[in-house]
């Protein structure tokens, strides 16, 4: 199988000295453990896999971190991993068992806040909650969960406030890709709450033009 042959490329600019035996036994354990979670009959880590994982990795599904994991594997439809994703995101934590993958939660989540990582997962985050064929936007209930999930520990106020707004205004039912990557650009380029920096005719979503008039009105 194709990814097989992936994973024996991997593994040998990974460890290029490691004994053949070594790597049967790494390819084994991915294997022996994406199966104690996959669905038999799709051969897919399902919604009801990915709980289980959960519960076995004592987090919730809705933990930051298992968004993470399904970034680093590169994960392309919500709610499912498929065995090529999951050895991928799995050699590339160097976590072969059940054990080894929940030690290495910790490392992936401080791997991810790295400034050179966090745009691309923040980025990934929107494209991965892209449930439909040709679906170019998130509606605001699901956009505010998922702010404060990706963004909430990182840029507290600023999450806080743009929900609040998300939530009160009629004139957005929903946020598209720009949008969502325009404000992890105002997260990072202005200073909050005084804004001072912020110049409505530098290109911005207009949805940020409201949303930092309507604090301006608030501060007022």
């Amino acid at each position: 199988m194709l990814w097989i042959k992936r994973f024996c490329f991997v593994m040998t600019i990974v460890s290029a000295a490691a004994p053949l035996t070594e790597l049967e036994s790494a390819l084994n354990s991915l294997i022996e453990v994406y199966h104690k979670y996959s669905n038999t009959s799709t051969n897919l880590i399902d919604h009801q896999g990915i709980e289980l994982l959960c519960s076995d990795l004592d987090v919730s599904p809705t933990d930051v971190r298992i968004l993470m994991l399904a970034w680093k594997m590169k994960a392309e439809k919500q709610g499912y991993f498929t065995q090529e994703e999951w050895t991928r995101g799995l050699l590339a934590l160097r976590a072969y068992t059940l054990s080894e993958l929940k030690n290495a939660l910790p490392e992936l989540e401080k791997d991810v806040r790295m400034q050179s990582n966090f745009a691309d997962f923040y980025a990934y985050a929107f494209t991965y909650f892209l449930t439909e064929e040709k679906q170019g936007s998130i509606d605001i209930e699901t956009i505010c969960q998922l702010l404060d999930t990706v963004m909430g520990s990182t840029f507290r106020p600023q999450v806080d406030y743009f929900i609040d707004y998300l939530k009160i205004q009629n004139e957005y039912k929903v946020i598209n890709m720009d949008q969502w990557m325009g404000f992890y650009r105002f997260c990072n380029e202005i200073s909050f709450p005084d804004m001072t920096e912020y110049n409505p005719g530098l290109a911005w979503p207009l949805v940020l033009n409201s949303f930092v008039e309507w604090i301006r009105e608030k501060q007022a």
